[in-house]
């Protein structure tokens, strides 16, 4: 007997059958895993059909979980770690990258401005979570589909829709929802106002309004954390219409603004944790506005070879606002005004089995920004040249794309997409280092990138799916890259760079799916080459006690990984469910300023071996349910240069290991009324995610409620 013959996906999919079977709870479960259908790769499929890591969060997840903020609902994904400086920002990292290396979409749309930072920076938390039904995760690279920044991997935010094609045919209708949420440890208020009218099968409207109110956090062992909290409005509109059996037209415009959200790691306010450094700043915090708007056109079943069609034009913008009040005195308030216009033509069409998309995307940001310097008495030091980046500056993104799923036979598919980029940088006004004087600024740069996805289902009682992708991506320097001026990590300040050239990626996965009627689990392992990775590297130079640095394209490296995930329905109600994630990541950079030898260091903030779990139950009628999370990090202690540096958000030696439980549960007390009531950090940890500039709420009452009619 050849004893490899064991190991085959089909053999062991008959010893873990058995096993099951041999419980009579797990055997007579009645509960069956559902499949889910996500659309990030731009062809809607079965997560299990896709040969790549996708990761969901739906609607009822987003509520039982009773999220403050969009980024802190994707910290139960595998590969991401959700990074905040401040109370009012949220980055996640995914496979290690962050900030302009993952890209967020809004219902497809490039949600990427041309001011993204490296490393983390604050958008993401801009998103209103009450206007999202979903979120999809596809983990690596998707430069083929999307372009530039799709390297850690792309997010997809799919907006609330008015479901009007779920109503009765002709019928009107309307229907209202007031929701209210409360957090002890986070001293929060949320509440949330919707109005749903339309007219079954032809068009619904939903309108809604969100109002939040953040007060200081009460942590773990520190205590209340002064100038934590700060207040968010939203308000956010979509009509979609059925215009005949083939066509239908979908508006959606979003709105939101927050004020005074301190940084407040940098501050005299900032508390030390694990002996990290408190800040000298007397003040330092930023005003935020956005405002995003879309008109698509879509199309289905138009003829024999076309079978779906969407035009879609978008705008974007973006207003920031800042002040820092350094220990002296001495002020600076500087803003910048981006504002992304976009317009994206999709088709999906098919030749026998053969599925192809195609289309072209193309966007435009426009960029105004400034600075004032003030003496520590009031008066007007000096008027700068720019912003935090360069003034009166247009970055453009075009690209021509096309991707097949091709079924070879009934165990064997590919897919494959390549992708054509263009991009073009210009900047109007800048100071440059070697003068102090304006300058300007023009480039252009192309990229052709493809994927290749093969994968395998073998013939056996259980379904598997085995899969491997080789997958190139790129990022073309942006205009933070390119321009940044100013404050960048705790004790660093950033000048310009103009010989900078985009950084190429190319990834390698394995990965395998299996499921049975009541258990399913993925695994995955990744290896991305990394070349012309762009860093901040120190000039020399030490201005206002900080040290200057400016970008090069100076760096190589890797970064490698594992993720594990597993649902299993375990009868009664119960589901268990977990991930674990690892990764490690190295580039080779120059350390100090006059280096002339590289070194091998940790990439910065790399994400530390972390297992989610989680037990769920819910009532066979489906009015009660219950859920315990907990969340383990390993310690951080990898660190590079400029870590070890960054003593206000990093403790020295690294970010201490933590173990947090949240327990929830919630109730419907009739067709009108829902009810959630839940612990958080139920052993009180005092914790900060790695890299973030303060700590996590400590131990606290949840409470919702959601009102219907």
């Amino acid at each position: 007997m050849d004893i490899s013959s064991l190991f085959t996906p089909c053999a062991l999919s008959s010893v873990i059958i058995s096993v099951l079977s041999a419980s009579p709870v797990l055997a007579n479960s009645g509960q069956t895993i559902e499949e889910t259908v996500v659309n990030v790769t731009r062809i809607k499929k079965q997560t299990f059909e896709m040969p790549y890591s996708v990761g969901v969060v739906d609607s009822e997840s987003l509520n039982h979980k009773l999220a403050r903020t969009l980024p802190e609902a994707l910290k139960i994904l595998p590969g991401v770690m959700v990074q905040k400086t401040a109370n009012g920002h949220g980055s996640p990292f995914i496979r290690g990258f962050t900030g302009y290396r993952t890209l967020a979409l809004i219902d497809g749309i490039r949600y990427n401005n041309s001011v993204y930072r490296d490393g983390p920076n604050e958008y993401f938390g801009l998103i209103d979570f009450n206007t999202v039904s979903r979120i999809e995760l596809l983990g690596g690279p998707s430069s083929a589909a999307y372009g530039s920044d799709a390297i850690g991997g792309a997010l997809n935010i799919q907006t609330a829709r008015s479901n009007y094609s779920d109503k009765t045919q002709n019928e009107n209708y309307w229907n209202a929802s007031q929701s209210y949420r409360y957090a002890s440890a986070e001293n929060s208020h949320l509440s949330r106002t919707t109005l749903s009218v339309g007219e079954g099968g032809q068009w619904g409207a939903l309108l809604g309004f969100s109002y939040k109110n953040f007060g200081d956090v009460e942590a773990a062992n520190l205590g209340k954390l002064p100038t934590t909290g700060y207040d968010e409005k939203s308000w956010d509109a979509r009509l979609d219409s059925q215009l005949s059996d083939h066509w239908a037209l979908t508006l959606v415009h979003q709105q939101l603004m927050q004020d005074d959200v301190w940084r407040t790691h940098s501050t005299i306010y900032s508390k030390s944790f694990a002996g990290s450094d408190v800040g000298s700043d007397q003040r330092r915090l930023k005003d935020q506005k956005r405002r995003f708007s879309y008109v698509r056109l879509t199309g289905s079943d138009l003829n024999d070879w076309l079978d779906k069609a969407a035009f879609t034009v978008s705008q974007q913008r973006w207003d920031e606002d800042g002040e820092r009040v350094r220990s002296s005195g001495a002020s600076i308030q500087d803003f910048f005004d981006s504002e992304m216009t976009g317009a994206e033509l999709q088709l999906n069409s098919h030749w026998q089995s053969v599925q192809f998309t195609y289309g072209f995307d193309f966007y435009r940001d426009q960029v105004d920004t400034g600075r004032v310097d003030f003496n520590f008495d009031g008066s007007v030091k000096a008027v700068r040249i720019q912003g935090p980046v360069g003034d009166d500056a247009r970055y453009d993104q075009w690209g021509v794309y096309l991707q097949a799923d091709i079924p070879v036979n009934e165990q064997w598919a590919l897919s494959a997409g390549t992708r054509f980029s263009g991009t073009r940088a210009e900047v109007g006004r800048f100071e440059s280092p070697e003068t102090g004087l304006p300058d300007s600024y023009d480039n252009r740069w192309n990229a052709l990138v493809s994927s290749l996805r093969v994968s395998f289902q073998p013939a056996c009682e259980t379904d598997w799916n085995l899969w491997a992708g080789l997958s190139q991506s790129f990022r073309a320097p942006n205009i933070a890259d390119i321009s940044r001026f100013g404050g960048s990590r705790s004790n660093e300040t950033e000048v310009a760079a103009t010989n900078l050239d985009p950084e190429y990626f190319l990834t390698g996965e394995i990965g395998a799916k299996a499921r049975w009627d009541n258990l399913a689990f993925t695994a995955t392992a990744y290896y991305t080459d990394i070349r012309d990775f762009i860093t901040s590297t120190p000039t020399g130079r030490i201005v206002d006690g900080m040290t200057e640095v400016s970008k090069q394209n100076s760096s190589s490296g890797f970064i490698e990984g594992v993720e594990l995930t597993a649902d299993w329905q375990l009868g009664g109600g119960f589901t268990a469910s977990g991930n674990i994630t690892w990764l490690r990541g190295e580039l080779d950079v120059y350390p100090v300023a006059g280096s002339t030898i590289q070194v091998t260091e940790p990439m910065s903030r790399i994400m530390p071996m972390t297992a989610n779990l989680a037990l769920s139950w819910d009532s066979q009628d489906k009015t009660a349910w219950a859920r315990m999370d907990l969340i383990h990090a390993e310690k951080a202690d990898r660190l590079n240069t400029a870590d070890k540096d960054d003593l206000q958000r990093i403790p020295p030696g690294g970010t201490p290991s933590y173990t947090v439980v949240d327990v929830m549960a919630g109730y419907q007390l009739n067709k009108n009324t829902d009810i959630t009531l839940g612990i958080n950090n139920l052993f009180d940890e005092a914790y900060r995610s790695h890299g973030s500039g303060s700590n996590e709420p400590g131990r606290g009452l949840k409470f919702g409620v959601r009102l219907s009619l």
